[in-house]
């Protein structure tokens, strides 16, 4: 995105966002106030309806509900009700439990009236919840209570639509829109003119610059303003300096160009993975990056101080291949040999120690030949990567496979348990009815004979433990999405002692938390990641039946990573269970279900770290977590 650009789209973004502040206050005052007169309008027919009604209750004889309703003044205020106001819906004169005395629609008289949400406590809750009123197709009541001495004896309700007041904002909202539009393409034109008057003096250096690269000299730049003449002055001096440079032609600034472009060609070469070396036409090693210097002194060459190829051994493959290209002047190879070593003897080199090579001719521009180039690429590391690709394509391919098993699994299962279920009750309705026919009370137990309910709730407890394990193996195998954000240790490690330290403290286990101030975040799922140093911590607690320690620490490591260390003074794991703690459904434990450390080890996986385990049985266990920091 160019400068012009996001110059643009500043000063246009800043422009809307205050009209559309602006114009959200307007339409949240507009709200208000038209909520604040319905509710006024409301209040002031209450008031006079309920005057209108502590005079007729306190001069009649009789039952005052009953002269309410014959009173003919009531009865012109409910029936003028709904002319009142376009927004009064209806007027009613309730009792104390509820039901209509007088209504300004006579079909209702005596039936419950639903209470409505109180207009006044709308507008007194704010902004937000006036605007949902006014869109919220609900109506609002205005209320007034009925006094007869100090008893309570009814109640005034106004009911208040918000029909109108959402016309008006509607209106105001379609206003608001057109003067943001509006704005936004008067802020545009604006913007672009700005930043066609600011960028100006860039344009200017952009077009000295390339007279300069052109080879003009004494090149002037005619810059407004004073800061950009202290610029144009600058620019100036540094373009006689070049002048005068160009002009003199040292050697010395040749050859200190030669050495600045020679030594940024050697950074390139050493930071290549593959190992490179230049030799000369008499077979002298002129050059090496890193990685051929490592190879060179397995040989016992040294590259400098003038080493030849006559020093390595003999028949070796380097040693062949750069003589074959130094003797045609042609390229050679590629070979692959599977060691480099001195040794002709040795057994067969591991698979890292692969290598593909390949030496080329160095010609100049004149077709003269300077020399040869070695070069030697590491294809085992590269074969191990493909194979750990394709067994990781395979697994794949099978935990989607199992996944989809269990889930089948799962089918039979839900509806082995609905039967079962219905077949408990189908025979207890048969045992009732033999009972009864016997002439015998039915057992209060409801329970099936002894032998039948025994068979019945093996088969139960059988299934659901068998929809566990499917359960618990579907969410291994197809864990939740991957959410991943910057993730605070410091807050993530505190929010699991909290959770951790009241089972501690029931097992009578000292807690203990080590984690530096200035800790890096990670990239990490934080909900996966809890759960992760949940599991590690509960089974701390759990190997502590009679108390101990458990510290939860956290600290930097190399490789610029963060690590994360659960330790107990525990029971410890025996050594031939080490290898098999993360086996999932692998437990010690008498009620364990063998999932959460396979979890565990999942989610360190998915967040691309790394899990070490210590264990002295009879002297606790130490989880090491390693992730790479943010």
């Amino acid at each position: 995105m160019s400068i012009k650009a996001k110059q643009v789209a500043g000063v246009t973004t800043l422009v809307v966002l205050v009209v559309a502040i602006l114009s959200a206050y307007h339409l949240s005052t507009l709200a208000r106030v038209s909520l604040e007169s319905s509710a006024e309008q409301g209040n002031m027919l209450a008031q006079a309806m309920r005057h209108r009604a502590h005079q007729v209750a306190q001069e009649a004889e009789g039952d005052p509900y009953e002269a309410l309703r014959a009173d003919g003044g009531m009865r012109a205020m409910l029936q003028s009700s709904i002319g009142y106001s376009p927004n009064v819906l209806y007027a009613a004169l309730v009792d104390t439990a509820g039901l209509a005395v007088a209504h300004s629609f006579p079909t209702l008289e005596g039936e419950v009236m639903p209470l409505q949400p109180s207009l006044v406590e709308v507008i007194d809750e704010g902004p937000i919840a006036q605007f949902e009123a006014v869109f919220d197709d609900q109506t609002f009541e205005v209320r007034e209570r009925l006094l007869l001495g100090d008893a309570l004896f009814g109640e005034i309700r106004i009911g208040v639509s918000t029909l109108l007041v959402r016309q008006e904002l509607e209106e105001g909202l379609q206003g608001t829109l057109m003067a943001v539009l509006a704005t936004l393409i008067v802020s545009s034109l604006i913007a672009i003119l700005l930043s066609q008057w600011m960028l100006r003096p860039i344009h200017v250096i952009q077009s000295g610059l390339s007279r300069l690269g052109r080879g003009e000299l004494d090149v002037q730049l005619d810059l407004p303003g004073q800061e950009f003449k202290d610029l144009g002055s600058s620019f100036a001096a540094v373009s006689a300096q070049i002048s005068a440079l160009g002009r003199a032609g040292t050697p010395s600034s040749g050859s200190a160009a030669e050495r600045h472009g020679a030594s940024d060609l050697e950074s390139v070469m050493d930071n290549l993975e593959d190992a490179v070396a230049l030799f000369s036409p008499s077979g002298e090693v002129i050059f090496s990056n890193a990685a051929m210097e490592g190879v060179l002194s397995e040989l016992g060459v040294v590259p400098s101080g003038g080493a030849t190829l006559a020093v390595l051994p003999p028949a070796h493959p380097l040693k062949e291949l750069v003589e074959r290209t130094l003797a045609g002047r042609k390229s050679a190879g590629p070979i692959a040999v599977d060691s480099l070593s001195a040794s002709t003897n040795s057994e067969p080199a591991a698979a890292e120690s692969e290598r593909l090579l390949m030496s080329h001719a160095i010609v100049d521009m004149g077709g003269r030949f300077l020399g040869a180039m070695l070069v030697a690429r590491n294809i085992g590391y590269l074969s191990q990567v493909h194979s750990t690709l394709k067994y990781s394509s395979k697994l794949a391919a099978l935990g989607r496979l199992m996944a989809g098993v269990a889930h089948e699994v799962k089918n039979p299962l839900n509806a082995m348990t609905i039967h079962l279920e219905l077949l408990k009750q189908k025979m207890a309705r048969q045992e009732e009815r033999a009972v009864v026919t016997a002439g015998r009370g039915p057992d209060p137990s409801g329970r099936q004979p002894m032998g039948l309910d025994k068979h019945l709730s093996i088969i139960g407890d059988e299934i659901r433990r068998l929809d566990e394990v499917v359960a618990g193996f579907l969410k291994f195998a197809r864990p939740d999405e991957l959410r991943l954000q910057p993730v605070s240790l410091r807050a993530l490690m505190s929010d699991v002692a909290t959770t951790v330290a009241p089972q501690a403290a029931e097992h009578g286990i000292i807690l203990r938390t080590d984690y530096p101030e200035d800790l890096p975040d990670i990239n990490a799922d934080p909900g996966m990641l809890q759960q992760a140093l949940l599991n590690l911590a509960l089974n701390a607690c759990d190997a502590m039946p009679d108390g101990g320690t458990l510290r939860i620490a956290c600290r930097t490591a190399s490789r610029l990573r963060v690590e994360l260390v659960v330790e107990d003074t525990g029971v410890g794991i025996p050594p031939e269970h080490l290898g098999r703690i993360f086996d999932l459904y692998f437990t010690t434990k008498k009620k364990g279900s063998g999932i959460g450390l396979s979890m565990v080890f999942r989610i360190v996986q998915l967040h691309g770290g790394e899990v070490e385990v210590e264990s002295t049985p009879g002297g606790g266990s130490s989880f090491k977590l390693s992730f790479p920091q943010a």
